[in-house]
């Protein structure tokens, strides 16, 4: 008969070859388990660690997250590690929206522990695993689980050799367990859940988790009798008849008792039933909110596999239905369907608390009183952490790799305490805000008021300083203002554009009149004034090169003034225009018409 894990037939059944343990060292570095007992790169080996296919519908069934969503992940979880205490009381929706999402691999052992409390309970109990890590143990309870070791995932590359590092840890940390709990012992569904703990931490923090699951996740469960199991497979029938009206009926027609399908997905939380992606997401939400997780997953399968008619009528009898629960399609274990089923059944808390004490009553009523008293059940960290509150130095994460610096430390500065005054005055820095550097509008309305253009404080200049130069001349004497020789304007140039305007008006009388100029001897003719429309272009003017040097040119002192006008300097040639300066020579003309005549 094929061999059955994790709910799937393996299609290899051969023996696999081990090697005693008494022919292995404990510090041996010969490798891994797997290349110990002969499983070589020829066997392909996935990225949970089952060799040979064991897992046959993980990879098919897994969702796979790009890097870069799964580095985010990484940094938002390291957040909620390090500040552990205030995400759990502030933002345990987000803690549980992160969880339903799945938590990084890397990081899932240390979630893990954290969410199940595991943390706190190790550093309040230092010392506890060695100590009992360090005695014998009940031989009977020794021997029972020693049978058991090679039972546990014996396709994984971590419990594939008998004796192998992978066994030895799931011995040491059931066998702690007995001496932690004595009057409780050792159950075969704890193997497991140990195993899948060691998968992800060390044997101490794994022992301390399975510590937590059976105490405040599952108590009971694993108790001599088994009656906390069978009191949870009640409610998970009286459930069934909410959720799935259709599958209730065909259970209670059949008679089949809940206990008969439902212990080994409740007392192993499905590690044996699920494709490991799945189990893995099951875990992340198990460990989060507690115990109803495990029972909607149950709903949910219950009603995938028996929610209709064309399928009921392939079971009879209650032997069909068996066979059909045990082996679930892989299509409704896959991962993204089943969280999202799961997150959509309406179970909370209060529906398992209500049903709970309904069949109790009706438990005590029909069987007595229990004979196991187990603690209160914790639906989920955030009720772990209520019960017992942590301190800050319990969430303290330890470094694994500690590296000496050689540099010395550096030493920490004396603070001196500082006086009430300086606190009021640091507080009042703090909660005043710069003032405002008010910015002059380069566009003042008429309503604006004036700023003043400089800082009336500024003096004007350094009185120190000289307004100028005094060795410095204002001109050069030798320059002179202008060549006499040269008349004010080129008559050859019009005096206004001869394009035509908007407005066209002929002119009625010609701009100069028949009046000599100045200085100019009787009987000479005017000059010729040719007509504006009738001037030459200005590429025919001539050069003016041909004009005399200005070094040859007479001193301007010996000049006569011109109508006793005194002489223009620089600035006013710069500033006049030749049209100002054609009406200012007009203008003197006829004031002098008398003289002339």
């Amino acid at each position: 008969m094929a061999k059955i894990e994790n709910g799937l037939k393996s299609a290899d059944s051969r023996s696999i070859r081990t090697i005693s343990s008494s022919h292995m060292d404990d510090e041996s570095s010969l490798g891994s388990d797997s290349e110990i007992n002969g499983f070589t790169n020829d066997r392909h080996t996935d990225k949970y660690g089952f060799i040979g296919g064991a897992q046959q519908y993980s990879e098919e069934s897994a969702q796979d997250v790009p890097p870069e969503v799964l580095r985010q992940r990484e940094v938002k979880w390291l957040d909620m590690l390090s500040n552990w205490d205030k995400w759990m009381v502030k933002r345990h929706k987000k803690v549980r929206l992160r969880c339903q999402k799945g938590i990084p691999p890397s990081l899932r052992g240390r979630a893990w522990l954290y969410l199940s409390g595991g943390k706190v309970k190790r550093e309040q109990n230092r010392g506890k695993f060695e100590e009992l890590d360090s005695q014998a143990g009940d031989p009977k309870e020794l021997d029972v689980i020693e049978k058991d070791l090679h039972r546990q995932f014996p396709f994984h590359e971590m419990f594939v050799s008998r004796g192998g590092h992978g066994q030895q840890d799931l011995f040491r940390v059931l066998k702690a367990y007995t001496l932690y709990r004595p009057e409780e012992g050792y159950c075969q569904a704890q193997a497991p859940i140990a195993a899948v703990l060691l998968m992800h931490m060390p044997a101490e923090d794994a022992f301390w988790g399975l510590v937590q699951i059976c105490e405040k996740y599952l108590p009971g469960y694993y108790s001599a009798g088994l009656e906390a199991i069978q009191l949870d497979g009640e409610i998970l029938y009286a459930l069934t008849r909410r959720v799935s009206p259709l599958v209730y009926r065909h259970l209670e027609k059949h008679k089949m008792e809940p206990i008969l399908y439902m212990t080994e997905w409740f007392m192993c939380a499905f590690s044996r039933t699920l494709p490991w992606a799945s189990v893995l997401r099951v875990w992340d939400m198990f460990l989060c909110d507690g115990v109803k997780i495990i029972f909607r997953v149950g709903l949910v399968l219950l009603k995938c596999m028996l929610g209709t008619r064309e399928k009921l009528k392939a079971c009879q009898g209650q032997y069909e239905t068996m066979e059909l629960l045990r082996a679930i399609e892989p299509r409704y274990m896959q991962e993204g369907f089943l969280v999202r089923e799961v997150l959509e059944v309406p179970v909370s808390e209060r529906d398992i608390e209500r049903e709970h004490h309904v069949q109790l009553k009706r438990w005590r009523k029909n069987r007595g009183e229990l004979h196991c008293k187990s603690p209160p059940r914790m639906h989920g960290a955030r009720a772990i952490m209520a019960s017992e509150p942590p301190s800050r130095q319990d969430l303290r994460q330890n470094p694994t790799i500690i590296v000496e610096s050689p540099l010395p430390p550096p030493q920490p500065t004396p603070q001196l305490k500082k006086s009430k005054e300086e606190k009021s005055k640091k507080k009042g820095s703090m909660k005043k805000a710069p003032p405002v550097m008010e910015i002059p509008n380069p566009y003042p309305l008429a309503g604006d008021p004036q700023l003043p253009l400089r800082d009336p404080q500024l003096p004007l200049r350094d009185p120190q300083l000289p307004l100028r130069d005094p060795q410095l001349p204002l001109r050069d004497p030798q320059l002179p203002l202008r060549d006499p020789q040269l008349p004010l304007r080129d008559p050859q140039l019009p005096l206004r554009d001869p394009m035509p305007t908007l407005r066209d008006s002929t002119v009625q009388q010609p701009l100069f009149n028949d009046t000599p100029l100045p200085n100019t001897p009787e009987g000479s003719p005017p000059p010729h004034q040719p007509p504006l429309n009738d001037q030459p272009p200005l590429n025919d003017q001539p050069p003016l090169n041909d004009q005399p040097p200005l070094n040859d040119q007479p001193p301007l002192n010996d000049q006569p003034p011109l109508n006793d006008q005194t002489p223009l300097n620089d600035q006013s040639l710069l500033t006049v225009s030749p049209l100002q300066k054609s009406t200012q020579s007009l203008s003197s003309i006829e004031a002098d018409q008398d003289t002339y005549l």
